[in-house]
Protein backbone atom coordinates (compact mmCIF):
# COMPACT_ATOMS: atom_id res chain seq x y z
CA UNK A 1 0.00 0.00 0.00
CA UNK A 2 1.35 3.47 -1.07
CA UNK A 3 2.89 5.51 2.26
CA UNK A 4 1.48 8.45 0.78
CA UNK A 5 -2.30 7.03 0.65
CA UNK A 6 -2.17 5.70 4.19
CA UNK A 7 -0.74 8.36 5.41
CA UNK A 8 -3.56 10.40 4.00
CA UNK A 9 -6.86 8.43 5.32
CA UNK A 10 -5.45 8.47 9.21
CA UNK A 11 -5.13 12.22 8.61
CA UNK A 12 -9.10 11.85 7.61
CA UNK A 13 -10.48 9.50 9.88
CA UNK A 14 -8.06 8.70 12.18
CA UNK A 15 -7.66 5.30 13.56
CA UNK A 16 -9.02 2.27 12.84
CA UNK A 17 -11.57 3.66 10.32
CA UNK A 18 -8.43 4.73 8.36
CA UNK A 19 -6.31 1.64 8.09
CA UNK A 20 -9.61 0.20 7.19
CA UNK A 21 -10.17 2.75 4.43
CA UNK A 22 -6.28 2.07 3.31
CA UNK A 23 -7.43 -1.37 2.31
CA UNK A 24 -10.27 -0.56 0.57
CA UNK A 25 -8.31 2.25 -1.72
CA UNK A 26 -5.60 -0.38 -1.88
CA UNK A 27 -8.08 -2.93 -3.37
CA UNK A 28 -9.25 -0.23 -5.83
CA UNK A 29 -6.33 1.25 -6.74
CA UNK A 30 -5.19 -2.50 -7.46
CA UNK A 31 -8.05 -3.30 -9.56
CA UNK A 32 -7.49 -0.57 -11.72
CA UNK A 33 -4.11 -0.89 -12.62
CA UNK A 34 -5.46 -4.26 -13.59
CA UNK A 35 -8.34 -3.51 -15.69
CA UNK A 36 -7.42 0.71 -16.90
CA UNK A 37 -5.48 -0.24 -20.60
CA UNK A 38 -3.04 2.75 -20.16
CA UNK A 39 -4.01 5.10 -23.19
CA UNK A 40 -0.55 7.83 -22.58
CA UNK A 41 2.90 7.06 -21.61
CA UNK A 42 3.34 7.32 -17.65
CA UNK A 43 5.50 10.47 -17.84
CA UNK A 44 3.17 11.98 -20.68
CA UNK A 45 1.59 15.65 -20.52
CA UNK A 46 0.48 18.68 -22.21
CA UNK A 47 2.34 20.39 -25.17
CA UNK A 48 2.33 23.63 -27.35
CA UNK A 49 -0.07 21.57 -29.48
CA UNK A 50 -2.92 20.66 -26.90
CA UNK A 51 -6.32 23.01 -26.61
CA UNK A 52 -9.05 21.78 -24.93
CA UNK A 53 -12.87 22.75 -26.35
CA UNK A 54 -15.29 23.20 -23.43
CA UNK A 55 -19.03 21.96 -24.80
CA UNK A 56 -21.84 20.39 -23.66
CA UNK A 57 -22.83 17.05 -25.33
CA UNK A 58 -25.84 18.51 -26.69
CA UNK A 59 -24.58 21.20 -28.08
CA UNK A 60 -25.56 20.88 -31.39
CA UNK A 61 -28.33 19.28 -32.61
CA UNK A 62 -29.67 17.09 -35.73
CA UNK A 63 -33.26 15.70 -36.08
CA UNK A 64 -33.40 11.87 -35.28
CA UNK A 65 -29.85 11.74 -34.04
CA UNK A 66 -28.36 11.44 -30.50
CA UNK A 67 -26.78 14.67 -29.65
CA UNK A 68 -22.80 13.29 -28.90
CA UNK A 69 -22.93 11.27 -32.21
CA UNK A 70 -23.67 14.70 -33.72
CA UNK A 71 -21.14 16.14 -31.61
CA UNK A 72 -18.90 13.84 -32.78
CA UNK A 73 -19.18 13.63 -36.52
CA UNK A 74 -19.06 17.94 -36.31
CA UNK A 75 -16.04 18.31 -34.52
CA UNK A 76 -14.62 15.67 -36.30
CA UNK A 77 -14.89 17.76 -39.04
CA UNK A 78 -14.36 21.06 -37.75
CA UNK A 79 -12.11 21.34 -34.84
CA UNK A 80 -9.72 18.41 -35.83
CA UNK A 81 -6.10 19.59 -35.84
CA UNK A 82 -7.26 23.20 -34.25
CA UNK A 83 -7.57 21.20 -30.59
CA UNK A 84 -6.90 18.37 -29.45
CA UNK A 85 -9.08 17.90 -26.19
CA UNK A 86 -12.67 18.04 -25.72
CA UNK A 87 -14.34 18.66 -22.31
CA UNK A 88 -17.76 16.63 -22.73
CA UNK A 89 -19.80 18.93 -19.58
CA UNK A 90 -21.69 16.68 -17.30
CA UNK A 91 -23.34 13.99 -19.81
CA UNK A 92 -24.69 11.97 -16.85
CA UNK A 93 -28.10 12.00 -16.04
CA UNK A 94 -28.64 15.16 -14.09
CA UNK A 95 -32.49 16.33 -12.34
CA UNK A 96 -31.24 20.29 -12.62
CA UNK A 97 -28.39 23.04 -13.22
CA UNK A 98 -28.03 21.71 -16.78
CA UNK A 99 -25.71 18.81 -15.88
CA UNK A 100 -24.36 19.43 -12.31
CA UNK A 101 -27.04 17.69 -10.38
CA UNK A 102 -25.79 14.11 -10.94
CA UNK A 103 -28.35 11.36 -10.57
CA UNK A 104 -26.06 8.71 -11.46
CA UNK A 105 -22.23 9.29 -12.22
CA UNK A 106 -21.76 5.77 -14.09
CA UNK A 107 -23.93 6.02 -16.86
CA UNK A 108 -24.53 8.34 -19.95
CA UNK A 109 -27.58 10.22 -20.13
CA UNK A 110 -29.87 8.53 -22.43
CA UNK A 111 -30.93 11.85 -23.95
CA UNK A 112 -27.53 12.17 -25.03
CA UNK A 113 -26.34 8.86 -26.55
CA UNK A 114 -24.42 6.01 -24.93
CA UNK A 115 -20.87 5.29 -23.97
CA UNK A 116 -20.27 4.36 -27.35
CA UNK A 117 -20.59 7.89 -28.71
CA UNK A 118 -18.35 9.13 -25.51
CA UNK A 119 -15.53 6.26 -26.95
CA UNK A 120 -16.54 7.64 -30.33
CA UNK A 121 -15.22 11.23 -29.53
CA UNK A 122 -12.48 9.53 -27.62
CA UNK A 123 -11.19 8.06 -30.47
CA UNK A 124 -10.84 11.72 -32.22
CA UNK A 125 -10.34 13.91 -29.42
CA UNK A 126 -8.67 13.07 -25.72
CA UNK A 127 -11.25 13.67 -23.51
CA UNK A 128 -12.03 15.58 -20.07
CA UNK A 129 -14.54 14.30 -17.86
CA UNK A 130 -16.66 16.41 -14.82
CA UNK A 131 -15.87 15.04 -11.41
CA UNK A 132 -19.37 16.81 -9.61
CA UNK A 133 -18.24 14.82 -6.23
CA UNK A 134 -18.91 18.07 -3.98
CA UNK A 135 -22.82 17.41 -4.43
CA UNK A 136 -25.23 14.86 -5.77
CA UNK A 137 -28.94 15.22 -7.16
CA UNK A 138 -31.39 14.81 -4.32
CA UNK A 139 -33.38 12.86 -6.76
CA UNK A 140 -30.21 10.68 -7.38
CA UNK A 141 -29.77 6.71 -6.68
CA UNK A 142 -27.53 8.11 -3.91
CA UNK A 143 -29.32 10.30 -2.00
CA UNK A 144 -32.73 8.48 -2.60
CA UNK A 145 -30.33 5.32 -0.78
CA UNK A 146 -29.84 8.35 2.38
CA UNK A 147 -33.34 9.06 2.54
CA UNK A 148 -34.43 5.37 2.83
CA UNK A 149 -31.68 4.87 5.36
CA UNK A 150 -30.41 1.95 3.84
CA UNK A 151 -27.45 0.27 5.64
CA UNK A 152 -23.77 2.00 4.87
CA UNK A 153 -25.93 5.18 3.75
CA UNK A 154 -27.13 6.87 6.52
CA UNK A 155 -24.66 9.31 6.90
CA UNK A 156 -23.98 9.75 3.21
CA UNK A 157 -24.83 13.77 2.59
CA UNK A 158 -23.79 16.39 5.45
CA UNK A 159 -26.47 17.09 7.63
CA UNK A 160 -26.48 19.59 10.71
CA UNK A 161 -28.46 18.99 13.95
CA UNK A 162 -29.29 21.76 16.80
CA UNK A 163 -28.19 25.26 16.35
CA UNK A 164 -24.13 25.15 15.00
CA UNK A 165 -22.53 28.59 14.57
CA UNK A 166 -22.83 28.54 10.29
CA UNK A 167 -22.42 32.69 10.11
CA UNK A 168 -18.85 31.93 9.15
CA UNK A 169 -19.55 29.58 6.61
CA UNK A 170 -18.69 31.24 2.37
CA UNK A 171 -21.74 31.36 0.32
CA UNK A 172 -21.97 30.87 -3.81
CA UNK A 173 -25.80 31.51 -4.01
CA UNK A 174 -27.68 34.01 -2.32
CA UNK A 175 -29.83 30.82 -1.84
CA UNK A 176 -30.65 28.89 1.85
CA UNK A 177 -27.38 27.14 2.74
CA UNK A 178 -29.91 23.88 5.05
CA UNK A 179 -32.31 22.14 3.05
CA UNK A 180 -34.73 19.70 5.01
CA UNK A 181 -35.71 16.09 3.79
CA UNK A 182 -37.65 13.64 5.76
CA UNK A 183 -35.49 10.62 5.96
CA UNK A 184 -36.83 6.82 7.47
CA UNK A 185 -35.21 7.80 10.39
CA UNK A 186 -36.89 11.43 11.01
CA UNK A 187 -36.50 14.60 9.40
CA UNK A 188 -32.87 15.80 8.96
CA UNK A 189 -31.20 18.99 7.53
CA UNK A 190 -29.08 18.54 4.91
CA UNK A 191 -26.33 20.88 3.41
CA UNK A 192 -26.89 22.10 0.31
CA UNK A 193 -24.41 24.83 -1.07
CA UNK A 194 -25.83 25.08 -4.27
CA UNK A 195 -29.39 24.32 -4.55
CA UNK A 196 -32.05 22.87 -2.65
CA UNK A 197 -31.70 20.11 -5.55
CA UNK A 198 -27.94 19.39 -5.00
CA UNK A 199 -27.14 17.58 -1.80
CA UNK A 200 -23.63 17.84 -0.52
CA UNK A 201 -21.48 14.86 -0.24
CA UNK A 202 -20.43 13.53 3.39
CA UNK A 203 -17.07 12.78 2.71
CA UNK A 204 -16.40 12.40 6.76
CA UNK A 205 -18.08 9.33 6.03
CA UNK A 206 -14.91 6.96 4.53
CA UNK A 207 -17.26 5.03 2.68
CA UNK A 208 -18.87 8.21 0.46
CA UNK A 209 -14.95 8.98 -0.26
CA UNK A 210 -14.15 5.18 -1.39
CA UNK A 211 -17.57 5.57 -3.76
CA UNK A 212 -16.17 8.60 -5.73
CA UNK A 213 -12.51 7.18 -5.60
CA UNK A 214 -14.60 4.09 -7.80
CA UNK A 215 -16.30 6.91 -9.85
CA UNK A 216 -13.09 8.88 -10.68
CA UNK A 217 -11.63 5.52 -11.70
CA UNK A 218 -14.30 4.39 -13.53
CA UNK A 219 -13.82 7.78 -15.74
CA UNK A 220 -10.25 7.33 -16.17
CA UNK A 221 -11.28 3.50 -17.30
CA UNK A 222 -13.59 5.45 -20.20
CA UNK A 223 -11.27 7.75 -21.60
CA UNK A 224 -10.80 11.03 -19.25
CA UNK A 225 -7.21 12.32 -19.52
CA UNK A 226 -7.62 15.28 -17.98
CA UNK A 227 -10.73 15.65 -15.25
CA UNK A 228 -12.15 18.61 -13.64
CA UNK A 229 -12.74 18.67 -10.18
CA UNK A 230 -16.09 20.80 -9.83
CA UNK A 231 -16.55 22.89 -6.90
CA UNK A 232 -13.80 21.25 -4.57
CA UNK A 233 -13.17 24.14 -2.54
CA UNK A 234 -16.03 23.52 -0.64
CA UNK A 235 -16.00 19.40 -0.32
CA UNK A 236 -15.22 19.02 3.67
CA UNK A 237 -18.10 21.07 5.91
CA UNK A 238 -17.10 21.84 9.79
CA UNK A 239 -19.21 23.98 11.65
CA UNK A 240 -17.99 27.27 13.16
CA UNK A 241 -14.95 27.66 9.96
CA UNK A 242 -15.63 28.90 6.50
CA UNK A 243 -16.22 25.37 5.38
CA UNK A 244 -14.25 26.33 2.02
CA UNK A 245 -10.56 25.43 1.73
CA UNK A 246 -10.13 23.74 4.51
CA UNK A 247 -7.10 20.66 4.90
CA UNK A 248 -9.53 17.95 5.10
CA UNK A 249 -10.40 19.12 0.77
CA UNK A 250 -6.89 19.67 0.40
CA UNK A 251 -6.06 15.94 1.90
CA UNK A 252 -8.72 14.40 -0.22
CA UNK A 253 -7.43 15.83 -3.33
CA UNK A 254 -3.92 14.64 -2.61
CA UNK A 255 -5.74 11.53 -1.87
CA UNK A 256 -6.90 11.70 -5.64
CA UNK A 257 -3.55 12.88 -7.10
CA UNK A 258 -1.90 9.30 -5.20
CA UNK A 259 -4.54 7.14 -6.28
CA UNK A 260 -4.32 8.77 -9.79
CA UNK A 261 -0.41 8.52 -9.45
CA UNK A 262 -0.51 4.66 -9.09
CA UNK A 263 -2.79 4.04 -11.38
CA UNK A 264 -3.00 6.28 -14.09
CA UNK A 265 0.65 7.89 -13.99
CA UNK A 266 -0.59 10.33 -17.08
CA UNK A 267 -4.10 11.79 -16.23
CA UNK A 268 -4.43 14.89 -15.39
CA UNK A 269 -6.39 16.99 -12.40
CA UNK A 270 -7.74 20.20 -12.71
CA UNK A 271 -9.66 22.05 -9.91
CA UNK A 272 -12.08 24.25 -10.74
CA UNK A 273 -12.43 26.70 -7.57
CA UNK A 274 -13.73 30.50 -8.62
CA UNK A 275 -12.02 32.13 -5.72
CA UNK A 276 -9.80 34.72 -5.48
CA UNK A 277 -6.18 34.22 -6.87
CA UNK A 278 -4.34 33.21 -3.84
CA UNK A 279 -6.60 30.65 -2.84
CA UNK A 280 -6.90 29.47 -6.20
CA UNK A 281 -2.88 28.53 -6.93
CA UNK A 282 -3.39 26.92 -3.53
CA UNK A 283 -4.63 23.73 -4.90
CA UNK A 284 -1.22 23.27 -6.93
CA UNK A 285 -0.05 21.80 -3.24
CA UNK A 286 3.55 21.56 -3.40
CA UNK A 287 4.02 21.00 -7.43
CA UNK A 288 3.62 17.05 -7.01
CA UNK A 289 0.81 16.47 -4.82
CA UNK A 290 -2.34 18.24 -6.25
CA UNK A 291 -3.63 19.13 -9.10
CA UNK A 292 -1.23 19.67 -12.08
CA UNK A 293 -3.24 22.11 -13.43
CA UNK A 294 -5.64 25.10 -11.76
CA UNK A 295 -8.42 26.95 -13.45
CA UNK A 296 -6.85 30.36 -14.01
CA UNK A 297 -10.02 32.29 -12.74
CA UNK A 298 -8.75 35.67 -12.56
CA UNK A 299 -7.84 35.95 -16.59
CA UNK A 300 -11.48 36.45 -17.39
CA UNK A 301 -12.41 39.70 -15.60
CA UNK A 302 -8.83 41.05 -16.26
CA UNK A 303 -8.98 40.39 -19.73
CA UNK A 304 -12.28 42.11 -19.78
CA UNK A 305 -11.15 45.03 -18.00
CA UNK A 306 -8.46 45.38 -19.91
CA UNK A 307 -10.37 45.75 -23.01
CA UNK A 308 -12.58 47.67 -21.83
CA UNK A 309 -10.63 50.89 -20.17
CA UNK A 310 -7.90 50.06 -22.81
CA UNK A 311 -4.98 49.88 -19.75
CA UNK A 312 -2.72 46.48 -19.38
CA UNK A 313 -1.81 47.75 -16.22
CA UNK A 314 -3.29 45.96 -14.10
CA UNK A 315 -3.24 42.49 -16.11
CA UNK A 316 0.58 42.83 -16.81
CA UNK A 317 0.96 43.51 -13.03
CA UNK A 318 -0.93 40.43 -12.40
CA UNK A 319 0.68 38.47 -15.32
CA UNK A 320 4.09 39.15 -13.50
CA UNK A 321 3.36 37.05 -10.63
CA UNK A 322 2.02 34.05 -12.31
CA UNK A 323 4.03 31.26 -10.82
CA UNK A 324 3.82 27.31 -10.01
CA UNK A 325 5.48 25.16 -7.75
CA UNK A 326 7.79 23.54 -9.60
CA UNK A 327 8.02 22.29 -13.42
CA UNK A 328 4.86 19.88 -13.24
CA UNK A 329 1.89 22.21 -12.78
CA UNK A 330 0.29 24.72 -14.99
CA UNK A 331 -2.61 26.96 -15.66
CA UNK A 332 -5.75 26.29 -17.55
CA UNK A 333 -6.46 29.00 -18.97
CA UNK A 334 -9.76 29.95 -20.11
CA UNK A 335 -11.82 33.87 -20.53
CA UNK A 336 -15.83 32.31 -21.23
CA UNK A 337 -17.20 28.88 -20.04
CA UNK A 338 -20.66 27.77 -19.24
CA UNK A 339 -20.75 29.74 -16.48
CA UNK A 340 -20.30 33.67 -16.35
CA UNK A 341 -17.03 35.68 -15.21
CA UNK A 342 -16.49 35.44 -11.86
CA UNK A 343 -15.80 38.25 -9.68
CA UNK A 344 -14.39 36.77 -6.90
CA UNK A 345 -10.79 35.90 -8.47
CA UNK A 346 -10.65 39.84 -9.30
CA UNK A 347 -10.53 40.72 -5.63
CA UNK A 348 -7.53 42.57 -4.97
CA UNK A 349 -6.06 42.69 -8.16
CA UNK A 350 -8.42 45.39 -9.29
CA UNK A 351 -10.25 48.20 -7.07
CA UNK A 352 -13.90 48.12 -5.82
CA UNK A 353 -14.79 50.71 -8.64
CA UNK A 354 -12.79 48.69 -11.10
CA UNK A 355 -14.82 45.38 -10.64
CA UNK A 356 -18.07 48.27 -10.21
CA UNK A 357 -17.52 49.42 -13.70
CA UNK A 358 -17.43 45.29 -14.86
CA UNK A 359 -20.50 44.93 -13.26
CA UNK A 360 -22.28 48.04 -14.79
CA UNK A 361 -20.60 47.16 -18.47
CA UNK A 362 -22.01 43.91 -18.08
CA UNK A 363 -25.56 44.53 -17.57
CA UNK A 364 -25.64 47.83 -19.85
CA UNK A 365 -24.48 44.92 -22.49
CA UNK A 366 -27.27 42.81 -22.08
CA UNK A 367 -25.54 40.49 -19.31
CA UNK A 368 -27.17 39.86 -15.71
CA UNK A 369 -25.51 39.72 -12.17
CA UNK A 370 -25.10 36.47 -10.03
CA UNK A 371 -25.19 37.32 -6.29
CA UNK A 372 -23.93 35.38 -2.91
CA UNK A 373 -24.13 36.32 0.41
CA UNK A 374 -21.77 37.63 2.46
CA UNK A 375 -21.21 36.97 6.23
CA UNK A 376 -22.75 39.67 7.62
CA UNK A 377 -26.20 39.14 5.72
CA UNK A 378 -25.65 41.37 2.97
CA UNK A 379 -25.16 40.44 -0.70
CA UNK A 380 -22.63 41.08 -3.37
CA UNK A 381 -21.96 40.64 -7.06
CA UNK A 382 -20.25 37.28 -7.61
CA UNK A 383 -20.54 36.36 -11.34
CA UNK A 384 -21.53 38.43 -14.59
CA UNK A 385 -23.54 36.39 -16.25
CA UNK A 386 -23.30 37.83 -20.07
CA UNK A 387 -21.72 36.19 -23.36
CA UNK A 388 -18.04 36.93 -23.70
CA UNK A 389 -17.88 38.53 -27.05
CA UNK A 390 -20.82 40.35 -25.73
CA UNK A 391 -19.17 41.82 -22.94
CA UNK A 392 -16.07 43.26 -24.82
CA UNK A 393 -18.86 44.93 -27.63
CA UNK A 394 -22.10 46.32 -26.48
CA UNK A 395 -24.59 43.79 -28.59
CA UNK A 396 -26.59 47.55 -28.87
CA UNK A 397 -24.28 49.83 -29.65
CA UNK A 398 -24.33 49.41 -33.49
CA UNK A 399 -20.50 49.18 -33.72
CA UNK A 400 -18.89 47.97 -36.84
CA UNK A 401 -18.80 43.85 -36.49
CA UNK A 402 -15.24 44.62 -37.71
CA UNK A 403 -13.95 46.09 -34.89
CA UNK A 404 -15.91 44.02 -32.57
CA UNK A 405 -14.46 40.58 -33.94
CA UNK A 406 -11.06 42.34 -33.60
CA UNK A 407 -11.41 42.66 -30.20
CA UNK A 408 -12.37 39.50 -29.57
CA UNK A 409 -9.52 38.14 -31.06
CA UNK A 410 -6.92 40.41 -29.23
CA UNK A 411 -8.52 38.91 -25.77
CA UNK A 412 -8.03 35.22 -26.99
CA UNK A 413 -4.47 36.29 -28.13
CA UNK A 414 -3.71 37.34 -24.67
CA UNK A 415 -4.90 34.07 -23.33
CA UNK A 416 -3.13 31.61 -25.97
CA UNK A 417 0.05 33.44 -25.59
CA UNK A 418 0.06 32.95 -21.22
CA UNK A 419 1.71 30.34 -19.88
CA UNK A 420 -0.48 27.51 -19.84
CA UNK A 421 -3.39 24.99 -21.54
CA UNK A 422 -5.78 26.83 -23.49
CA UNK A 423 -9.71 26.03 -22.99
CA UNK A 424 -11.98 27.63 -25.28
CA UNK A 425 -15.89 27.42 -24.58
CA UNK A 426 -17.45 26.25 -27.94
CA UNK A 427 -19.74 29.55 -28.13
CA UNK A 428 -16.23 31.33 -28.17
CA UNK A 429 -14.70 29.32 -30.46
CA UNK A 430 -17.55 29.73 -32.88
CA UNK A 431 -18.80 33.29 -32.47
CA UNK A 432 -21.65 33.09 -30.77
CA UNK A 433 -23.70 36.17 -29.30
CA UNK A 434 -25.54 36.17 -25.73
CA UNK A 435 -29.25 34.52 -25.71
CA UNK A 436 -30.87 36.51 -23.69
CA UNK A 437 -34.28 35.16 -24.06
CA UNK A 438 -33.17 31.61 -22.74
CA UNK A 439 -31.92 33.02 -19.43
CA UNK A 440 -35.00 35.05 -19.26
CA UNK A 441 -37.43 32.52 -19.93
CA UNK A 442 -35.86 29.78 -17.49
CA UNK A 443 -35.22 31.97 -14.84
CA UNK A 444 -31.45 30.68 -15.05
CA UNK A 445 -29.27 33.68 -15.89
CA UNK A 446 -25.81 31.09 -16.98
CA UNK A 447 -28.00 30.16 -20.04
CA UNK A 448 -27.18 33.35 -21.48
CA UNK A 449 -24.29 31.45 -22.80
CA UNK A 450 -26.26 28.21 -23.00
CA UNK A 451 -27.51 28.14 -26.23
CA UNK A 452 -28.35 24.78 -28.21
CA UNK A 453 -27.93 25.01 -32.16
CA UNK A 454 -28.62 23.31 -34.95
CA UNK A 455 -25.82 21.64 -36.73
CA UNK A 456 -26.96 22.79 -40.29
CA UNK A 457 -27.57 25.99 -39.31
CA UNK A 458 -24.37 26.72 -37.60
CA UNK A 459 -22.63 24.76 -40.40
CA UNK A 460 -24.28 27.16 -42.98
CA UNK A 461 -23.41 30.32 -40.94
CA UNK A 462 -19.54 28.93 -40.69
CA UNK A 463 -19.47 28.32 -44.63
CA UNK A 464 -20.52 32.47 -45.24
CA UNK A 465 -16.47 33.67 -45.07
CA UNK A 466 -18.09 37.13 -44.29
CA UNK A 467 -20.11 35.89 -41.01
CA UNK A 468 -19.29 36.46 -37.66
CA UNK A 469 -18.94 32.97 -36.74
CA UNK A 470 -16.81 32.50 -39.84
CA UNK A 471 -14.51 35.32 -38.98
CA UNK A 472 -14.13 34.45 -35.06
CA UNK A 473 -13.60 30.57 -35.32
CA UNK A 474 -11.21 31.52 -38.79
CA UNK A 475 -9.47 33.92 -36.55
CA UNK A 476 -9.08 31.64 -33.21
CA UNK A 477 -8.16 28.67 -35.10
CA UNK A 478 -5.29 30.54 -36.51
CA UNK A 479 -3.82 31.44 -33.45
CA UNK A 480 -4.18 28.09 -32.50
CA UNK A 481 -2.29 26.93 -35.37
CA UNK A 482 0.50 29.41 -34.75
CA UNK A 483 0.64 28.28 -30.66
CA UNK A 484 1.04 24.56 -32.09
CA UNK A 485 3.59 25.44 -34.47
CA UNK A 486 6.69 26.64 -31.73
CA UNK A 487 7.89 25.16 -29.01
CA UNK A 488 7.96 28.39 -26.62
CA UNK A 489 3.98 27.60 -26.13
CA UNK A 490 4.55 24.53 -24.48
CA UNK A 491 2.26 25.15 -21.58
CA UNK A 492 5.63 24.74 -18.53
CA UNK A 493 7.25 27.09 -20.91
CA UNK A 494 9.11 30.37 -18.79
CA UNK A 495 6.94 33.25 -19.39
CA UNK A 496 8.13 36.92 -19.15
CA UNK A 497 5.85 39.88 -19.25
CA UNK A 498 8.20 42.72 -21.06
CA UNK A 499 7.59 46.31 -19.70
CA UNK A 500 5.03 48.29 -22.73
CA UNK A 501 3.27 51.33 -23.16
CA UNK A 502 -0.46 50.80 -21.01
CA UNK A 503 -1.99 50.46 -24.52
CA UNK A 504 0.10 47.40 -25.19
CA UNK A 505 0.70 43.86 -23.68
CA UNK A 506 3.37 41.76 -24.71
CA UNK A 507 4.15 37.86 -23.65
CA UNK A 508 7.72 36.63 -24.23
CA UNK A 509 7.75 32.79 -23.93
CA UNK A 510 10.42 29.84 -24.10
CA UNK A 511 13.79 29.70 -23.19
CA UNK A 512 15.77 28.15 -25.95
CA UNK A 513 13.62 29.07 -29.12
CA UNK A 514 11.66 32.10 -28.13
CA UNK A 515 8.24 33.91 -29.03
CA UNK A 516 6.38 37.24 -28.48
CA UNK A 517 2.92 37.71 -28.31
CA UNK A 518 2.13 41.18 -28.82
CA UNK A 519 -1.37 43.03 -28.61
CA UNK A 520 -2.76 46.63 -28.80
CA UNK A 521 -5.68 46.37 -26.51
CA UNK A 522 -6.99 49.71 -27.84
CA UNK A 523 -9.20 50.89 -30.48
CA UNK A 524 -6.41 53.11 -31.80
CA UNK A 525 -3.09 52.48 -33.28
CA UNK A 526 0.16 51.95 -31.33
CA UNK A 527 3.69 52.40 -32.20
CA UNK A 528 6.12 49.40 -31.18
CA UNK A 529 9.38 51.64 -30.39
CA UNK A 530 9.32 49.98 -26.98
CA UNK A 531 9.73 46.69 -28.24
CA UNK A 532 12.59 47.72 -30.89
CA UNK A 533 14.48 44.77 -30.16
CA UNK A 534 12.05 42.29 -31.61
CA UNK A 535 11.20 43.54 -34.81
CA UNK A 536 13.24 41.89 -36.60
CA UNK A 537 12.37 38.32 -35.55
CA UNK A 538 10.04 36.27 -37.52
CA UNK A 539 6.64 36.93 -37.95
CA UNK A 540 4.47 33.43 -37.38
CA UNK A 541 0.87 35.00 -36.71
CA UNK A 542 -0.57 38.28 -37.20
CA UNK A 543 0.17 41.77 -38.71
CA UNK A 544 3.42 42.50 -40.29
CA UNK A 545 6.14 43.52 -37.90
CA UNK A 546 6.68 46.97 -39.03
CA UNK A 547 6.51 50.16 -36.26
CA UNK A 548 2.64 49.98 -36.01
CA UNK A 549 -0.05 47.96 -34.29
CA UNK A 550 -3.32 48.53 -35.93
CA UNK A 551 -6.72 48.87 -33.31
CA UNK A 552 -6.49 45.31 -31.92
CA UNK A 553 -4.04 44.33 -33.57
CA UNK A 554 -1.81 41.38 -32.80
CA UNK A 555 1.72 39.94 -33.58
CA UNK A 556 3.36 36.89 -33.05
CA UNK A 557 6.75 36.66 -33.51
CA UNK A 558 9.70 33.69 -33.36
CA UNK A 559 13.23 34.49 -32.54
Amino acid sequence: MNARIRELLAFLYGEPRGSDAAAAVGALVAAARRGIVPRWPANARPGERDAILITYGDQVLAKGEPPLRTLVTFLAGKVAGAVSAVHILPFYPSSSDDGFSVMDYFTVDPALGTWEDVAALGRRFDLMFDAVFNHASVRGVWFQNFLAQKPGWETAFTTVEGDPDLTAVVRPRALPLLTEFATAAGAKRVWTTFSADQADINFADPRMLLRTLEALLFYVDRGARYIRLDAIAFLWKEAGTASIHLPQTHAVIRLMRAVLDEAAPAVQLITETNVPHQDNVSYFGDGTNEAQMVYNFALPPLVFHTLRTGDTTALCRWARTLATPGDRTTFFNFLASHDGIGLNPARGLLAQEQLDALVETALAHNGFVSWKHQPDGSRAPYELNVNYFDALSNPLAGEPESVQVARFLAAHAIMLALRGVPGIYFHSLFGSRGNRAAAESSGMPRRINRQKLHVEALAAELDSPDGLRSRVFAGISAMLRARASHPAFDPFAPQVIPDTPPALVAILRGSARRALCVVNVTNTTQRLDALGKFVHWRAIHGDAPESELPPYGTLWLSE
